[in-house]
């Protein structure tokens, strides 16, 4: 069964979607909520997520770089390549999308694809999508919108708070 629960984030709420097992959850998206939350078939059950938000809050209070958390796949094995990839992006640091593709042995008209398999992330900030960056060194795209990828950046020291 797909069960879900939303909580406070210093960058707004946050949408925890997953699927409920003999062992507790495995998470499936992680996101802002949106018009869709109260999907048909979805059972709010916050009691499922404590991990995922305890996780969650020790990485926003600064006691935490990486993510144990039980997640689940989901997209085409290119998707995979690159989320892999993003998986071990270190933090507070940053890739452009073409170090990014040479990575994952995408040749360099690839890059769009590259981006696009980024952009279709569905665990924001535990897959960490925003240290994705562009070649100049610009915020280009993220799904929770320019201005948390920057707070994210800035939060884990990335990016210097008085060049923001």
């Amino acid at each position: 069964m797909t069960v879900y629960t939303i909580m406070k984030s210093p960058l707004g709420e946050l949408l925890l979607v997953g699927e409920e097992t003999a062992a507790g959850v495995t998470l499936t998206a992680l996101g802002f909520p949106g018009e869709d939350d109260g999907r048909p078939g979805r059972r709010r059950a916050p009691e499922l997520f404590t991990e995922a938000e305890r996780q969650l809050h020790e990485y926003f209070a600064g006691e935490r770089t990486t993510f144990d958390l039980k997640v689940a796949g989901g997209g085409t094995a290119f998707q995979e390549r690159v989320w892999a990839a993003v998986d071990v992006v270190p933090y507070g640091t940053t890739i452009t999308y073409g170090k990014l593709a040479a990575q994952v042995g995408a040749p360099r008209d690839r890059i769009r694809a590259v981006g696009a398999a980024v952009g279709a992330n569905p665990l924001l900030i535990v897959r960490p999508c925003h240290r994705v960056i562009g070649a100049d060194g610009s915020l280009t795209g993220y799904a929770g919108g320019v201005e948390r990828k920057r707070r994210l950046l800035t939060h884990e020291g990335a990016l210097h708070p008085l060049f923001v």
